[in-house]
């Protein structure tokens, strides 16, 4: 929710959010965090509201987060937070009215499903699901959906294709395959609402042990999602570090020791003590590592040395 609804500063209808978070609140959105899985056997869905169930939600280093299996389940998290956002706060048309903030954008989304539907980009394979989406006035919202998921790479470690995402429905299994092959999804991601990077700060589990890569490595299936990453914080008591990306990361350690892995080496970065006793690490090369704030950080490892912090 943090992440959807923080301010995208100069986005053509995200700089100020405050109008569908508003709108959430009059349309009196409810986001029901229930135990178990969709198997319609938990009464508290009567309750009504956006069902998010325990068995949709990855966290951050856990054991399914970083083997990254689809085994009867997915991360469902950021599509249904994001029907919250989208039915209540920015709005769907084909009601007797509109009750969002975000009319403009909404005839953006509807135009892009509508090619992606009839061009067979999305709800590939899936009449019966997409006659019911119809009936139930939804197909804005799924496809939105759709091309939310693999945007943040949520499908880039599914083996199940190696060029669509959403169990095969979507064209696009990754984000630089939106812009090709749904290039009207793509121009819905850019600059408008959504964030090109993951504004909330990802508490990686306890559990977790070695190294959590930020940056991209084919050979690590979750990196594909974590590459969106932007800021984390390690918990528990492991010996965990962080491998950076460029996204300006903020790093807080946890009670053991930790290391922040940087791409050069130590010539290339200045390091700086903070006043509030974080340490500002910057790297001197463009559009490599940025400029990294760690908190309760032991040591930063370059390629040449580590260094004491």
């Amino acid at each position: 929710m943090t992440h959807y609804l923080t301010d995208y500063p100069g986005s053509e209808y995200g700089s100020d959010k405050s109008a569908v978070a508003n709108k959430m609140a009059d349309n009196g959105a409810i986001l029901l965090l229930l135990n178990g899985q969709d198997d319609g056997t938990n009464p508290a869905t009567n309750l009504g509201g956006q069902p998010l169930y325990q068995n949709e939600i990855q966290v951050e280093g856990g054991n399914w987060y970083i083997n990254q299996t689809y085994d009867g389940h997915r991360d469902a998290s950021f599509e249904e937070i994001l029907h919250l956002v989208y039915d209540y706060g920015i709005g769907v048309d084909q009601n007797p009215e509109f009750m969002g903030a975000l009319a403009d954008y909404q005839a953006e989304i509807s135009s892009a499903q509508i090619v992606a539907l009839n061009d067979k980009l999305w709800g590939i394979g899936s009449p019966d699901w997409i006659a019911e989406l119809t009936l139930e006035n939804s197909l804005t919202q799924e496809y939105l959906a759709t091309v939310i998921d693999s945007y943040y790479g949520l499908w880039g470690a599914w083996s199940g294709s190696d060029t669509h995402g959403m169990w095969g429905g979507y064209v696009a299994k990754i984000r630089a395959e939106i812009s090709s092959e749904d290039p009207l999804g793509a121009k819905l991601m850019d600059n408008k609402f959504f964030h090109p990077y993951l504004t909330y700060d990802a508490r990686i589990d306890a559990s977790f042990e070695g190294d959590f890569s930020l940056k991209f490595n084919a050979n690590l299936g979750y990196t594909h999602h974590a590459q969106y990453l932007k800021d984390v914080t390690l918990t528990g008591d492991n010996n965990s570090n962080v491998i950076v990306n460029g996204f300006d990361n903020r790093i807080t350690g946890n009670a053991a020791t930790n290391i922040v892995f940087f791409s050069g080496s130590s010539a290339q970065y200045t390091i700086e003590k903070q006043s509030d006793g974080s340490t500002l690490i910057s790297d001197m090369v463009d559009n490599r590592d940025g400029v990294c704030r760690v908190i309760h950080i032991e040591q930063a490892a370059f390629s040449d040395t580590n260094i004491d912090l």
